[in-house]
């Protein structure tokens, strides 16, 4: 583990940017997690908002803008000033904590979670954000995945620690980017497929979510391939 964790260091300061930073660490939870299915980081934006610059999965964006909607679960509690250093749950069946969120969740596929809050930072004077991994195994998230959580966490941070005001605002401009080109693609792939099989933009949008979780690819990469290549490929029937 020392040495997995060195490794990431050299990596993280030949980071182009603090997005790499940020993607980076995700990708060594997910290897230094066994359980870890899908991860990604909550910000917290100065007006009290949230969004997610980075994620391994659009799962996990689906899970962090749910909490952010009902404005409850781990990732909400950990990231704002005066939450907890850790908030987990070893099994979302029947948790109560998160009336609204937790069943959302585990009727995406997901049992346990974990998140973990960033340092401290000057920009909001508490928590910046939180460091999120969710699991689809009940109990698969352990208190030893904890305390690796916390030194991978602190990375981020002091990533984040050295980014001005100007950065973070480029950071969430080019989130909001993404979103925007994603929903673009999102949109012509249903449109594809509400065509070539006479279903609704609901029902379409539905096998692009079946696929994206079956082949684990992002959903936009599902889309993306759809919409530029349909000509040659079909996605799995219902």
């Amino acid at each position: 583990m020392a040495e997995q964790f060195a490794q990431l260091t050299a990596t993280l300061l030949a980071a182009p940017s603090v997005k790499d930073v940020l993607q980076r660490v995700l990708d060594a939870a997910t290897v230094m997690v066994p359980a870890a299915d899908v991860a990604s980081f909550t910000l917290l934006d100065p007006d009290g908002g949230f969004h997610t610059p980075a994620e391994t999965h659009d799962l996990a964006t689906d899970l962090d803008v749910l909490q952010y909607r009902f404005r409850e679960g781990p990732c909400v509690e950990a990231a704002i000033p005066g939450g907890p250093a850790v908030a987990v749950c070893p099994d979302l069946a029947g948790e109560r904590r998160w009336p609204r969120w937790a069943p959302a969740a585990a009727d995406l596929g997901v049992r346990s979670v974990i998140a973990t809050a960033l340092l401290p930072g000057a920009p909001t004077g508490g928590s910046v954000g939180a460091l999120n991994v969710y699991s689809r195994v009940p109990g698969g998230l352990d208190k030893a995945d904890r305390d690796v959580l916390l030194l991978l966490a602190t990375h981020a941070s002091l990533a984040l620690a050295t980014t001005d005001a100007v950065t973070r605002a480029e950071l969430q401009a080019a989130h909001l980017h993404k979103a925007i080109e994603s929903r673009d693609v999102i949109g012509q792939a249903k449109g594809i497929i509400m065509a070539r099989r006479g279903v609704s933009a609901e029902d379409a949008f539905d096998v692009l979510r079946r696929t994206s979780q079956d082949l684990n690819v992002k959903l936009a990469d599902v889309a993306s391939t759809l919409a530029t290549r349909h000509t040659e490929i079909d996605l799995p029937a219902r």
